[in-house]
């Protein structure tokens, strides 16, 4: 089959969420079907990333938006009832560029990554498509609205309705909905079926005793560090369990790691928590510490830290919400809370029992290998478009 995806981003390198699935699923899937693939863009693109993507579909094409045009089309957003993110991504003249592609290539079935690509989808009623809306994007922008402040909670809560508004519009138009985990359909509520398709995890590549370093730091937490909810999380980890940690142990060790770290976040960094940038191998950084802490309160989606992290045998502290897309079982698997109070209570039970630590990282490493695969999700996917 021939299979035009359409991405908003270049998905490659893996620092973010949408790229690291969109990448693994591409891989899976060119395996039986032609990948024609579509990604807009901003900044440049390296060769080695064209050269992997090479090896993962076999038509590539690029677009790149003009920041200016995005200017003009965020002003206009605000007199326009679609959200913000879609005028972010969209432009006419990539609209026409599709065109041109879809007129040579005459795919069977679109594939469009997240609502913000599904602006250029629409048009094509003659073709078969599917949507992956991944996360609830308006219950994470709902969250948002609730924590942040005036006049940003104001906006935040006027993109949260758009973002419904589009997600229950947009159902209309395409034959497939999928979501990235039991949660995100639950807070979707459209009224066409949604199948759930999880994330996967790489275990050959993430699970291997040669990655195991030794414990430097006892806690770490990795994310894209200019994303709002990881940088919401570091702030936590930093201002209000950080300082409960220290009375009581006064040599904890923090490990903060990931791409492209903000100003905010570089901040936080002192003699106890260190803030780093992305690492070519993030499996040293999940292993140089004893726990894998993230109490993420905000967002939404699946989160691959967690996968990555259980992968790697490492015991998992999160936050109720997180482990409701996880679904991992809680005091077997995984530790969970939402309450200052019981993370530290946790962190301290954790630190100071080496058994209870390993036999949650045996469990939590069963779970995952059990539960995530990348090529049983493309093997889903590929039911739905050829059925």
């Amino acid at each position: 089959m021939r299979l035009l995806v359409l991405l908003s981003r270049i998905p490659y390198p893996l620092e973010k969420g949408d790229k690291l699935r969109a990448f693994h699923l591409l891989k899976e899937l060119h395996e039986k079907h032609e990948i024609i693939l579509f990604c807009t863009h901003f900044n440049r693109i390296d060769q080695n990333s064209k050269d992997i993507l090479k090896q993962i579909s076999s038509h590539q094409y690029y677009f790149k938006l003009s920041k200016k045009t995005t200017f003009f089309n965020l002003l206009r957003a605000f007199f326009s009832s679609k959200p913000f993110q879609v005028h972010f991504f969209y432009q006419k003249k990539a609209q026409k560029r599709l065109d041109k592609i879809i007129e040579k290539h005459l795919p069977n079935h679109i594939f469009c990554q997240l609502i913000r690509t599904a602006q250029y989808a629409r048009k094509y009623s003659f073709i078969n498509k599917s949507i992956d809306y991944m996360d609830c994007l308006s219950a994470g922008m709902h969250r948002r609205s609730t924590s942040d402040i005036f006049p940003l909670n104001i906006l935040f809560k006027k993109e949260s309705k758009r973002l419904k508004e589009f997600e229950q519009t947009i159902q209309e138009d395409f034959d497939n909905l999928i979501a990235i985990s039991e949660q995100d359909k639950k807070e979707l509520n459209l009224a066409s079926e949604v199948q759930v398709i999880h994330n996967g995890i790489d275990l050959n590549y993430f699970f291997s005793e040669k990655t195991n370093t030794e414990c430097e730091y006892d806690l770490v937490f990795v994310g894209n560090l200019s994303y709002y909810p990881n940088v919401e999380c570091a702030k936590y980890i930093a201002k209000q369990i950080y300082p409960h940690l220290k009375k009581q142990k006064p040599n904890i060790k923090i490990l903060i790691s990931g791409a492209t770290p903000n100003r905010t976040v570089l901040k936080l960094q002192n003699q106890d928590i260190t803030v780093q940038g992305w690492t070519k191998d993030i499996r040293k950084v999940y292993t140089s510490a004893k726990i894998f802490f993230a109490p993420l309160h905000h967002g939404s989606g699946l989160q691959n830290k967690l996968l990555e992290a259980m992968a790697l045998k490492r015991p998992c502290i999160t936050s109720e919400l997180a482990n409701g897309a996880l679904r991992a079982e809680n005091e077997k698997e995984i530790l969970t809370s939402n309450s200052k109070e019981r993370y530290i209570n946790l962190i301290f039970k954790l630190l100071e029992d080496s058994v209870l630590r390993k036999d949650l990282a045996e469990h939590g490493y069963k779970y995952i290998k059990k539960t995530y695969s990348w090529k049983a999700s493309a093997q889903k996917i590929s039911q739905l478009i050829l059925n």
